[in-house]
């Protein structure tokens, strides 16, 4: 027997004959079936159409050309919000987070049978709220942009307090224009561009903010590295903004409440617990040609004291040779040959995996470890290792990750690091690993960083858009 009232079955029995016929986009190249909209449902259709149309600007859709009919249009939103612009053989393997597959035009028929089509419309974009602030970011840049953006700096020696001249006006005024904080309180009814021409503390504050929005050493000095942040057209800026609102849409809905975030572009990691960081450190991640991927996973177990097996084309390029050169350098640095081949490092002050490793099972065979290189962390660019993610506190996450464990208190943790034997510490639940992307983010706090496109990922993600008929 049927629910729909007698006047609606036609409708019902076209919704039904579509949500047979659809395809998933990530299962074939040619548009799902457009949905068939209950009767009367035009004008709905129309402005939900229209509002796609404003969001998809708003939140950095460039280049996403809704067909002129609403239905199409929607189902081509639709698909766009959850990562369907790029096809899936276009992905690279280092981008192993992608989106999952959806049915547009099965969802859209029915939101429209049971009359849900604006809360179905605005639940589109991904959910997470750090998504949101960067699409207000977006706005926020878009609005420079119209205004003409910013003019480059000249390249100086690097500018300090005390310093003054027009180019101490240059740097405050180009401040000015993307630091919502004033650069210096002006003088009584006068503009900010007739403030004072000294470097000032205010001044100091301000340059100390833009490098930390850049992921520079905040010193508050406008030296070289600082100027050529600056000098990043706010183009470029969007287009950064724009390749990361993407990558979120191809990330998981809902991510678990506890977890550990990595961002590979910043070299940060954070332990995420209830929607905010609740521990955060530098992180040492794999070089241009050794990219870190992007990938979920789980931290099972905590080893103490590891030995480290040299991946066997690591041991040919840089290890062997070394001991060549120099056999001496084998016992000195604790490697042995293990009985079935192969190079391993004993644990030690001088193991590459440090005192610490979380274990992942991932296919890249990546994880995270403490390391004996501890000057490193002091960088302001991190992308230095084979594609392994060393941390700057590994004991303080080893020690959260245990936390309220009766076999694993804190003193048991400090003996067994003590004691130098290798120990595995299982974890009783499993904590997920995000490992990220974001070259352009809003942190807790609401403060925008934008770090360099090191793997180039943003530039192939725009040329494989660009390939599918898209932009960025």
């Amino acid at each position: 027997m049927s629910l729909a009232p007698p006047r609606l079955a036609p409708v019902f029995n076209l919704i039904r004959l579509i949500l047979l016929t659809a395809v998933p986009f990530a299962a074939a190249a040619a548009p799902a079936p457009v949905a068939v909209a209950p009767a009367g449902a035009d004008q709905d259709l129309a402005s939900a159409r229209a509002v796609a149309a404003r969001v998809a600007a708003e939140q950095g859709l460039a280049g996403l050309d809704l067909p002129a009919d609403p239905q199409a249009a929607l189902i081509a939103y639709a698909r766009a919000q959850h990562g369907g612009r790029l096809p899936p053989g276009t992905f690279l393997p280092d981008w192993a987070i992608r989106p999952a597959a959806m049915d547009a035009a099965h969802d859209l028929a029915g939101a429209l049978a049971e009359r849900r089509l604006s809360s179905w419309l605005a639940a589109l974009p991904p959910t997470d709220d750090r998504y949101a602030r960067l699409t207000r970011a977006y706005t926020r840049y878009l609005a420079i942009a119209s205004r003409g953006g910013w003019p480059a700096l000249a390249s100086k020696p690097t500018l300090g307090p005390g310093d003054s001249g027009e180019a101490v006006e240059a740097l405050r005024r180009r401040l000015a224009i993307e630091d919502p904080v004033p650069a210096s309180a002006p003088a009584p009814g006068a503009s900010p561009a007739t403030a004072s021409p000294v470097y000032d503390a205010a001044l100091t504050a301000a340059v100390t903010r833009a490098q930390d929005r850049y992921g520079l050493t905040a010193d508050g000095r406008a030296g070289p590295a600082t100027i050529a942040a600056l000098n990043a057209p706010v183009e470029a800026r969007l287009l950064q903004i724009r390749a990361n609102l993407e990558r979120w849409r191809w990330a998981p809905r809902t991510l678990p409440a506890y977890r550990v975030e990595l961002n590979t572009a910043a070299a940060t990691l954070e332990l995420r617990d209830g929607g905010r960081a609740a521990m955060t450190m530098r992180a040492i991640v794999g070089r241009a040609g050794k990219a870190t991927p992007m990938f979920a996973d789980n931290i099972k177990a905590v080893v103490f004291n590891p030995p480290w097996n040299v991946p066997a084309d690591i041991a040919a390029r840089e290890i062997w040779p070394k001991i060549r050169r120099n056999p001496a350098y084998m016992a000195r640095e604790g490697f042995v040959v293990r009985p079935g081949g192969g190079l391993q490092q004993r644990p030690g002050p001088r193991c590459a995996l440090g005192a610490v490793k979380f274990d992942l099972s991932n296919p890249f065979g990546v994880y995270l470890h403490d390391t004996p290189a501890r000057s490193l962390f002091a960088l302001d660019r991190r992308a230095l290792s084979h594609g392994c993610m060393r941390l700057e506190s590994p004991t303080d996450l080893a020690k959260r990750l245990l936390a309220g464990d009766p076999a694993w208190p804190e003193t048991a943790i400090n003996l067994a690091l003590l004691n130098g034997q290798t120990v595995r510490a299982q974890l009783r639940t499993a904590v997920p690993v995000f490992v990220f992307y974001w070259t352009a983010f809003v942190d807790d706090d609401d403060h925008i960083g934008f770090r360099p496109d090191v793997y180039r990922w943003d530039e192939q993600l725009a040329a494989r858009l660009r390939a599918a008929g898209h932009g960025l």
